[in-house]
């Protein structure tokens, strides 16, 4: 109910008919998206990179052969600590295409396909900051966040436990490859098939 109440407020903003695509529901595949960006808070941060990737939950299967990555440009170089974490060096993204170019070819791999991530929630804000502007209301595609499936699927397995919800954690108990951090595309990547490996255990 909720989400249909968000969907239709959202609809209700839309100002570009371009993004009318966004509100055209798909469920045979999801999206796991992931970016980079200059800072955690969201008020101060600026896409640095993102990836995403299409899942076939039907098939099982993460549709990496057709994976979207790109190079952002940010407005301010990234600062040393920043650069630490991910990698990226002012050289690497000066050449990034501009952050509206970008989210734009996001918003038509994504279409209407629910999104899904691990903490999606300040990743789906940080793009919101953009989307906005745009299309004149923030994403409204259903999200499914890593994390909460499972928190879930922990808390069924014993109710009174603590529930680490670490990434390193979630890849460790449910076995998946380990892929480099901190690369857009590879977290996308990493998420998907975490997101597998919990519908495997009736958690998708």
């Amino acid at each position: 109910m909720l989400e249909a109440l968000r969907r239709h407020w959202a609809l209700n903003r839309l100002r570009n008919a371009r993004y009318r695509t966004l509100f055209e529901a798909r469920e045979d595949e999801i999206v796991s998206v992931d970016c980079e960006t200059t800072r955690l808070n969201v008020r101060e941060a600026e896409l640095l990179s993102i990836g995403a990737v299409r899942i076939r939950p039907a098939e099982r299967r993460i549709l990496t052969s057709d994976a979207f990555y790109l190079l952002v440009r940010p407005s301010q170089r990234p600062d040393d600590d920043n650069v630490r974490i991910h990698g990226l060096r002012p050289r690497d993204v000066e050449e990034g295409m501009a952050p509206q170019e970008a989210v734009e070819r996001l918003l038509a791999f994504i279409g209407g396909r629910p999104l899904t991530g691990y903490y999606l929630e300040y990743d789906v804000a940080v793009l919101n900051k953009y989307v906005r502007p745009l299309a004149g209301c923030s994403l409204p595609n259903r999200q499914i966040e890593i994390s909460g499936r499972y928190y879930d699927y922990k808390l069924r397995q014993n109710p009174d436990a603590y529930i680490d919800l670490k990434l390193q954690t979630l890849v460790d108990d449910l076995q998946v490859p380990a892929l480099p951090r901190h690369d857009a595309l590879n977290d996308a990547i990493t998420a998907g098939m975490l997101y597998l490996a919990l519908l495997r255990r009736g958690y998708g």
